[in-house]
């Protein structure tokens, strides 16, 4: 199905459950506990070697290591130390990200900000915020580009790398109807991700969906126990940081093809 008539039919049948998203909604901010962003965002991974790759990542909670007390522990430091072992480099990281920001809020208020004058590979994760904040996929197309463009205008060279979006409809936190909507508009965003980015040179998306069945299969993990996967029912935990890190990596190194 068209991402545009799937958007707006998901609205179409959205709409009469949007009183309930809103109670249900502030009951999950209640019983869910507000975590802070992870520390040391700056990090250098020293492995005595000739080559040194800078690392920049931008984006929303997940990127900020909500879930971990050090961004050590985080998506960063794992894609990081991964990339450092295929690449064969020492590796100098950097995070900026802030929870609850939007696409539009990055773009606004993080990027301009970025005071690195060189980078050898840019990761955004972006796409939970716009999906809880109901965002058109009109309006994220828009901030889509406008990140690349903004980014672009800064490091002309650099490989930008958008992270698979939030598995939202696997949120044990989260009610039914809640990953229903917003779930599905997450992927919707995905989809319209994919379109705007296809043809661009030099910007990639990892468009796997996350799943924890597939996860735990591929890993060898329990899958009933969601606090394998998750901090507080929404966040990653440190596990699925390590491993999701350890996968972008994978996915940025095929599509590099060793040209770093």
């Amino acid at each position: 199905m068209n991402s545009k008539l799937q958007y707006f039919l998901g609205c179409f049948i959205s709409v009469p459950l949007l009183p309930l998203l809103y109670f249900e909604g502030k009951k999950i901010r209640k019983k869910t506990p507000t975590l802070p962003e992870a520390k040391e965002p700056i990090g250098y991974i020293n492995n005595n070697l000739d080559k040194t790759i800078n690392i920049l990542t931008i984006g929303e909670s997940t990127i900020a290591g909500v879930g971990v007390k050090y961004h050590k522990n985080g998506f960063t430091s794992s894609l990081a130390n991964t990339l450092s072992t295929k690449f064969k480099s020492n590796v100098n990281w950097h995070v900026y990200a802030k929870s609850g920001f939007t696409l539009k809020q990055v773009c606004d208020k993080i990027i301009p900000k970025i005071t690195e004058t060189s980078a050898d590979i840019i990761v955004i994760g972006m796409g939970g915020n716009d999906a809880f904040t109901l965002n058109s996929p009109k309006k994220w197309v828009t901030s889509v580009e406008k990140s690349i463009k903004l980014l672009q205008d800064k490091f002309p060279d650099t490989p930008i790398f958008f992270t698979n979006m939030p598995p939202i409809k696997e949120f044990p936190a989260f009610t039914k109807s809640i990953k229903f909507v917003i779930g599905n508009l997450v992927e919707i965003l995905g989809k319209r991700l994919n379109t705007a980015i296809i043809n661009k040179e030099n910007v990639f998306y990892n468009d796997e969906i996350i799943t924890l069945k597939q996860w735990s299969k591929k890993h060898n993990l329990d899958y009933s126990n969601s606090k394998t996967y998750f901090s507080d029912g929404v966040h990653p935990s440190e596990l699925t940081y390590k491993l999701w890190g350890k996968e972008m990596a994978t996915f940025i190194t095929k599509k590099l093809n060793n040209k770093i």
